[in-house]
């Protein structure tokens, strides 16, 4: 019978390995992967379809910054990625193709707040891009390795509750395109039908529910996993494709199992993936007019934005013309939760950054070349209220 999982105790035997920067390749994973290390060292030791043994890393993440890692498969191969905080640390993780395309990600699948995807992959190079849920500093150990090496995280065997019923009990969902609502209780498990290869989205909408979705095959077997996508909205987004067959989704709710949740099930579009990204600050948006951003020129000392409080992201753009330290507030105000992010022209995230101290205000600070930097900023769950963005420009002293 299938389970979600829930956070649970894990314990796991951790492997420190060394790694160096992939400092020499351009335009890994899109961009996102420039600044990413190899997993296993260098490129040669980090193809996981060949490798001995899996491959790890002890990451440490500070400013809301991501930390990527690069590896490859030499052949098409199936895959575990995982990631795990020390301490109190959750995770999230994205896994990202050659091309910078998010193939599948992760929240707390590993249990007790760890992350973990397993899939099936074809030759090329991954990048596994993994930040702290909440913004914060945290340190944590990423691993990548085949389904017989040992795992990080308790995944699948975490288990705390599982859902009333299996997929044997599932309520037909209709065809893909459309929609359907019912709560977790009522409704804990749909099933649908893929009659040619294609690939597949999947929502799953109502943030006082806070969903949490799990697709399993005809033989109910884990495919993946997502519990907050869009703020506390579940989505996953299958680009590689579905085999013809039959699925079964699995609905909890983790906050109000009452709540009506509306779920679809619609066939995956790339653009409209892209934009949902840029809606959320989850990607920089292109600078070519096609996504609104509000040029504030160079800065010279600060400048200062007043932001209406949306949960899509409002971006900006700002030119640095020496070297220093880039310093951006996002202050609420009414009640409002700011999320700012900052990336470079490259669209390389250099900061993010949800509750900075004891309140809900947040900080990014960020060492600079010049360039051009562009920053979004958001409202992290549904409110009012407005949003006051600062920037300011420090340089060394001489």
């Amino acid at each position: 019978m299938p389970s979600v999982y829930l956070k649970s105790s894990a314990t796991a035997a951790l492997l420190l390995g060394l790694a160096t920067p992939a400092f020499a390749q351009d335009s890994l994973c899109g961009g996102a992967g420039n600044n990413g290390i190899w997993i296993g060292g260098d490129e040669a030791a980090s193809d996981i379809a060949t490798t001995d043994d899996y491959r790890e890393q002890m990451a440490l993440v500070l400013g809301g910054n991501e930390y990527v890692s690069l590896f490859q498969v030499s052949e098409t191969t199936q895959v575990r990625v995982e990631a795990a905080g020390r301490g109190s640390g959750d995770t999230v993780i994205d896994l990202l193709d050659s091309g910078g395309s998010i193939i599948v990600s992760d929240d707390d699948s590993g249990g007790d707040g760890a992350s973990r995807a397993e899939l099936e992959l074809v030759a090329g190079t991954y990048c596994m891009a993994m930040r702290s849920y909440d913004g914060g500093p945290m340190t944590a150990f990423v691993r990548v390795g085949r389904e017989e090496h040992e795992p990080l995280t308790l995944g699948m065997e975490g288990v705390i509750r599982e859902i009333s019923g299996s997929c044997a009990d599932a309520v037909p969902f209709g065809a893909l395109g459309e929609t359907a609502t019912a709560s977790a209780s009522q409704t804990p498990f749909w099933s649908f039908t893929i009659s040619e290869n294609m690939p597949v989205t999947i929502t799953a909408e109502n943030e006082n529910a806070d969903p949490l979705i799990t697709l399993f095959d005809g033989d109910e077997t884990y495919i993946a996993e997502n519990d907050d996508f869009d703020g506390l909205n579940a989505r996953i987004d299958l680009s590689g494709g579905l085999a013809p067959g039959t699925y079964c989704l699995g609905v909890d709710a983790l906050n109000d199992e009452q709540a009506p949740i509306t779920v679809s099930i619609d066939t995956y579009d790339p653009e409209e993936a892209l934009l949902s990204l840029y809606s959320q600050g989850e990607l920089a948006p292109p600078l070519d007019g096609s996504i609104p951003v509000t040029d504030l020129g160079v800065l010279q000392s600060r400048t200062r934005q007043d932001v209406p409080g949306s949960l899509d992201t409002t971006w900006f753009s700002l030119d640095f013309e020496s070297a220093g330290l880039l310093v951006v507030e996002a202050i609420g105000g009414g009640g409002s939760d700011p999320w700012p992010v900052v990336y470079d022209d490259l669209g390389r995230q250099i900061g993010q950054n949800d509750d900075y101290g004891e309140g809900l205000d947040s900080l990014v600070m960020a060492r600079v070349q010049p360039g051009t930097y562009i920053i979004g900023v958001r409202q992290y769950e549904a409110g009012q209220g407005f949003i006051r963005l600062l920037a300011e420009r420090y340089i060394r002293a001489e």
